[in-house]
């Protein structure tokens, strides 16, 4: 199950990077995820995607 609340989101989407996936995309896709939202949600709490280091910072 995927966190609703945002912090605990934060945590769960960077251990999934970190130890499953290559891209953001592909967390994503793997997981039926919407990426819009997701990105939107963590904005909410000042975190940004960084593609060069695969995480949210």
């Amino acid at each position: 199950m995927i966190p609703k609340d945002p912090v605990m989101l934060l945590s769960y989407v960077n251990t999934q990077l970190r130890d499953y996936y290559e891209s953001l995309e592909a967390l994503c896709t793997c997981r039926g995820m919407k990426k819009k939202e997701l990105v939107e949600k963590l904005k909410s709490i000042d975190y940004e995607y960084d593609e060069k280091t695969n995480q949210f910072i």
